[in-house]
């Protein structure tokens, strides 16, 4: 296969972290005969720097062009003012936006090697293995906003179109899993929810009756996702619910580092990103884990390229490799840590074991 991918690394550790899913990415290729063209954009701080504008026209027009878009991570101090009118993260939500990619898919998976970095008891960590799809583009955050010095408001809509669309994703991502859903709202309080679980209700009894369907509140949600890990397969939610969801899913794991995610629209293209931030704290030094963005590069070979084999290829080989006991600093509490480019290729070491 011949594909083109754009890359855009971002700030931080984003530039690291990228550069060995790139490794990965080559040596799939290398070993399953495909050939991928990468290239590169800038994004974010860097791109203000450059051109001042966090999402300048020539990325954007590189992103469209491409068969998949592979994001490092944005985020810089010097606009950590909130009333700064140009943002870093003014990036990631243009191109959600341009690029109509209106669903974000987290997977949560735990790996017995790592259970200790997890804050959660290893029994409960045992057979994790969690969908999280977050509706991206409507709610809260996109809703209307107003502020005078004594009120403000943001206004949360959602239409019956936008929910269906995110029901149907889920379901399908079921039918291929456990066939569970798990719907979460809060549907007792407010009227979008309330709309959210009528349209759940009316989508899966017309289209997907051997899928399992269970409502819950987005309260006892978060209280039994560490709880009872375990019995989560699939989740839909709405945009801010599902933000905070899954950031306290990705304690699961370990670590933040070890979470991918995808973020897709009607089509093929879609955007592949860890979730982490830009950690510059730690930039440049060598020691950001780079595991999050290689299973995000698995993502981006089953989502947007159909090339689900190469994809288990890779998640298989990040399995191995913690396994092996090669861990990063954030997964290490005590003793000798790997580096980035270590654990890289650890990987690839391992891509042709998998």
């Amino acid at each position: 296969m011949k594909a083109t991918l754009a890359v855009l690394a971002g700030d931080g550790i984003g530039p690291e972290v990228t550069a060995e899913a790139l490794r990965v990415l080559e040596a799939v290729a290398s070993r399953f005969g495909h050939d991928f063209t990468f290239h590169a954009a800038p994004v974010g701080a860097a791109a203000i720097d450059l051109t001042g504008e966090p999402l300048p026209k020539a990325t954007l027009e590189v992103a469209r062009a491409s068969d998949a878009i592979l994001f490092g991570a944005i985020g810089d101090p010097r606009f950590a003012d909130p009333s700064h009118k140009v943002r870093p993260e003014q990036a990631i939500l243009g191109l959600r936006r341009e690029l109509a990619l209106y669903a974000n898919l987290r997977p949560v998976v735990t790996y017995p090697a790592v259970y200790d970095a997890s804050p959660l008891k290893a029994e409960l960590l045992a057979h994790v293995d969690i969908m999280v799809v977050r509706e991206l583009t409507g709610g809260i955050y996109f809703g209307t906003k107003s502020r005078s010095a004594s009120e403000a408001s943001d206004l949360c809509v959602y239409t019956r179109p936008e929910i269906e669309r995110i029901v149907h994703l889920g379901a399908r991502l079921a039918m291929a899993r456990r066939s569970k859903l798990t719907s979460v709202d809060k549907a007792n309080v407010l009227e979008t929810s309330r709309l959210w679980r009528a349209v759940v209700d009316d989508v899966m009894a017309a289209h997907y009756p051997s899928v399992a369907v269970e409502h819950m509140y987005i309260d006892a949600a978060a209280m039994h996702l560490l709880r009872r890990p375990a019995d989560f397969d699939v989740v839909i939610t709405e945009n801010m619910f599902g933000d905070i969801l899954t950031d306290e899913a990705s304690m699961l794991p370990g670590s933040l580092g070890l979470c991918p995610s995808a973020s897709l629209g009607a089509g093929s293209l879609g955007l592949y990103e860890p979730i982490h931030g830009s950690a510059p704290d730690i930039a440049g030094r060598g020691i950001a884990n780079p595991i999050g963005t290689i299973l995000s590069a698995a993502l981006l070979l089953r989502h947007s390229l159909s090339l689900p084999e190469e994809a288990a290829a890779i998640e298989r080989a990040v399995g191995a490799t913690l396994s092996a006991g090669i861990r990063t600093a954030d997964l290490r509490p005590s003793g000798p840590a790997a580096s980035t480019v270590q654990v890289g290729d650890a990987v690839i070491a391992r891509l042709g074991e998998a």
